[in-house]
């Protein structure tokens, strides 16, 4: 699921030009990108010769606008105007950027009512996807360089931007910030003090909860309360063994509901959950802490002295949640949850944005190669916020080492795929799944009647 920590409802306007003051400016782009190869699909339009964002540099576009709609708000909305300045202060391009809170909501109004946004950012792929299947993007395939995202981006992004549209496959949109989930956060001073090693196998990661059991502790500091999205937690547990214990294919069924959550795959992937979960030698209160402990206080018992708990898995953006004065590399430390088959590799599981082109003219176009450029996000990761997934960001502009170690594990990954429960119908991925998973765990109901229930669900 993804968390968003935003603190007002409502809508709000941004207008980048190239006359606009205050924020901060991104360092202007070292050199314009290459120029498409002749007869390329973004040197065949007409205008000028090369990419769109080659001829926007140029100038070619001065004065036009490009509106721009998505979820950032508030000091999101901020570090998005910065990341565009440069961009603006260079092409005379305007963006015209409206965020929301209720952006889910809003853009399926617009879009429906004919009126959409020239480009929209989709925290939630599968809205997108709606969009797509309907014929209301601009397929990307043969309107940017192919062979420039395939060296920019892993595989593994450019075929999560591949969606059904209406009349087949089209490249949906681009793939512009992202966080990464497959990672265990621990009290990095406590831990090398009590001699404790940085697992680099599953069987590592088990001697290691035995040997913490063994002096006397408890292993694993896990909370899934939330209020109304109490359960959400486990939803990424059982997407990070679903990548481990099975193919990449049979996630990808399992989030359309062709591989249903009673196969004996998905029933094998949960079971690996509970060999965690329930056992209350390895979780910091047992099953009733888990219930009632707020996912983000739950990592807060890595830091009492001595500690509470030593593993806490989660996103990176769980380290807002720690104590201020928590120091990044020397209060606490991160490594990659291991794979437990060899045969399934090292994926990692990720959340992020996606934009999307609504409209068809050259000036959009420029936008969209824009965000495939590492360098339009330097002011964003350098302030914190954003993980580039593009291979040309600079691990150096990442303030602190976890940061940095988690953006490059995700740009070296074999393999990633998206949040599932955020792909899946919103009465699955964030009503039964939450539910039934909150229930199982806390013991009311056995592990078959919890995946029948969340099959059950799956709207017809």
């Amino acid at each position: 699921m993804r968390i968003r920590l935003l603190a007002i409802l409502g809508a709000t306007a941004i207008v980048v030009s190239a006359c606009s003051s205050g924020g901060t400016a991104s360092a202007t782009p070292s050199k314009a990108p290459a120029s498409a190869a002749p007869g390329s699909p973004a040197a065949s339009t007409g205008g000028g010769t090369g990419s769109y964002l080659a001829r926007a540099l140029a100038g070619e576009f001065k004065g036009t606008k490009v509106t721009a709609s998505g979820p950032f708000v508030d000091e999101d909305a901020v570090k998005f105007n910065a990341t565009m300045k440069s961009f603006v202060d260079t092409t005379g391009i305007a963006i015209e950027y409206t965020g929301t809170k209720t952006f889910e909501t809003s853009i399926g109004t617009r879009v429906d009512a004919g009126d959409p946004p020239d480009i929209a950012d989709f925290p939630q792929p599968g809205l997108l996807a709606r969009f797509a299947k309907g014929g209301k993007v601009i397929d990307l395939a043969d309107k940017l360089d192919q062979a420039a995202l395939k060296a920019n981006y892993g595989q593994s992004w450019l075929d999560m931007a591949t969606m059904p549209g209406a009349s087949g496959d089209i490249m949906a949109g681009v793939w512009e910030r992202v966080n990464g989930k497959s990672f265990v956060w621990y009290p990095k001073k406590a831990f090398d003090a009590a001699g404790y090693k940085v697992p680099a196998t599953w069987d590592e990661l088990t001697a290691l909860q035995n040997q913490i059991v063994a002096d006397g502790d408890t292993p694993w500091c896990i909370g899934i309360e939330s209020g109304d999205a109490t359960g959400w937690p486990v939803t990424d547990w059982l997407e990070e063994f679903m990548l481990r214990t099975t193919s990449l294919d049979n996630y990808d069924k399992w989030v359309t509901n062709e591989l249903k959550f009673n196969s004996p795959e998905v029933k094998a992937a949960l079971t690996k959950v509970g060999e965690i979960f329930l056992d209350p030698k390895l979780v910091n209160g047992g099953t009733a802490g888990i219930v009632t402990t707020a996912f983000g206080d739950a990592p807060k018992a890595m830091f009492e002295n001595p500690p509470k708990c030593w593993l806490h898995r989660q996103g990176n953006f769980i380290t807002s949640f720690f104590p201020a004065s928590a120091k990044s590399g020397v209060d606490y430390d991160v490594f990659y949850l291991p794979g437990v088959d060899a045969a399934f590799g090292s994926p990692v599981l990720v959340a992020g944005d996606i934009w999307a082109a609504f409209k068809d003219r050259p000036e959009v176009l420029a936008v969209m190669e824009y965000f495939t450029k590492g360098e339009h996000l330097k002011t964003w990761v350098e302030s914190g916020g954003a993980i580039a997934p593009q291979k040309d960001a600079d691990l150096a502009w990442y303030a602190d080492p976890t940061t940095r170690f988690v953006a490059k594990t995700i740009v070296e990954a074999p393999s990633v795929r998206f949040d599932a429960s955020d792909l899946m119908p919103g009465a699955v991925g964030s009503g039964a799944e939450w539910k039934e998973f909150t229930s199982w765990i806390s013991g009311k109901t056995d592990i078959d009647a919890a995946l029948a229930n969340i099959d059950a669900a799956w709207p017809n």
